[in-house]
């Protein structure tokens, strides 16, 4: 099978790694020292994918895509897609809803599984068993961070992804569920201290819910991301005098971005929590994963890009329905979600499973 991966940067050359042995495997991306990186174990060609004619016309020539694009390109790579007739799986953090493209998608009898990277990704496929072991779901809370082991001043934090997806966290309001309604905080509404297996963070509520929205009913639903302490209160005041702003922040990144560049491995950690009933009973259940950098892959693109490769392996042995698949509904079918974590598993990511208290406390 013909395989084009959309972005040659660390996720995407993740991606590519790990299919390189069971499909041809082609990386685009218009910068050309991007591709030079993955020749090693893909074909590369040059793609736009701000060119939209463009990239439906490439795309129709793979039997399926992987995006690994900025969030930006995102939505628009998933109508290309659809448009010529290819199966996708993509990782951005794209803002807009793609399951507004579902009609679509099942008239063009096309598989299309968005958000299927780390978080969102394997915080829905989590969260989405979790509602399936629980009969009813009262609260959800998702605390997830990929961060650098040895964290330098002034900023505290080590880009493994895009900038600009990273400042769109602290801009966009946070979508959450509160006494059974969603609606919409502000990301810096408060900054929480919280422990997250032997790690103290800062934390801040998150819009990665997304499509658990509306698949999953409780009274609380919530992500938070976290950070080692001291960097979200300098990226408040960022925010607040306006460095943030569309017209701004390009030069602000060109600013901020060498601060956050430098030598040292990273980590990712996740912990999924459910509270609710089970048989009449208080019930609490919890997903917890760690993982760090190896093999020449910083943690955030092994755990994002081996989850996209995984899930690109189901969709290419036809395992899913036609449509816009969310990932949750990997998590709620059993067999997927063993499919996921074991094969994460062999690739050295820890995931644990716990119920009523996480692991290590008494």
């Amino acid at each position: 099978m013909k395989v084009l991966i959309l972005g040659a940067g660390n996720v995407g050359k993740a991606i590519a790694w790990d299919l390189r042995d069971e499909f041809e495997v082609w990386v685009g991306d218009r910068s050309q020292d991007r591709l030079n990186s993955v020749r090693d174990f893909a074909e590369t060609i040059k793609v736009d994918a701000s060119d939209f004619d463009s990239l439906v016309e490439t795309m129709k020539e793979f039997e399926l895509v992987v995006g690994a694009l900025p969030g930006r390109f995102g939505y628009r790579s998933i109508k290309a897609a659809i448009k010529a007739g290819v199966d996708m799986v993509d990782v951005s953090f794209m803002p807009e809803n793609p399951l507004k493209l579902r009609d679509e998608a099942e008239k063009a009898q096309v598989t299309i599984i968005f958000d299927a990277g780390f978080a969102p990704g394997l915080s829905h496929i989590f969260m989405g068993r979790i509602w399936q072991e629980i009969d009813e779901l009262r609260e959800g809370r998702i605390y997830v961070g990929g961060l650098p082991k040895e964290p330098r001043p002034p900023l505290y934090y080590r880009i493994t992804w895009s900038p600009y997806d990273l400042i769109e966290e602290y801009t966009r309001p946070a979508r959450v569920i509160r006494n059974g309604k969603v609606i919409s905080v502000d990301p810096f509404e408060r900054l929480e201290h919280v422990q997250v297996g032997d790690f103290e963070f800062e934390a801040f509520v998150s819009d990665g819910l997304r499509s658990l929205l509306e698949s999953v009913k409780a009274e609380k639903l919530e992500e938070w991301t976290l950070r080692w302490p001291g960097h979200l209160e300098k990226m408040r005041v960022l925010r607040e005098l306006g460095f943030f702003k569309p017209e701004h922040i390009d030069k602000t990144l060109e600013v901020i971005t060498p601060l956050m560049i430098y030598k040292s491995p990273d980590f990712s950690i996740m912990e999924v929590v459910g509270r609710g009933t089970l048989d009449g009973e208080d019930k609490e259940i919890g997903y917890f994963l760690y993982d760090e950098e190896r093999g020449g892959f910083t943690s955030m693109a092994r755990v994002t890009g081996f989850t996209a490769a995984i899930i690109a392996r189901l969709v290419a042995e036809k395992g899913c329905i036609f449509g816009i698949i969310p990932p949750e509904i990997l998590g709620m079918r059993i067999d997927t979600f063993t499919r996921i974590t074991e094969e994460l598993a062999d690739r050295g990511i820890t995931i644990e499973r716990w119920e009523n208290a996480p692991p290590g406390d008494s």
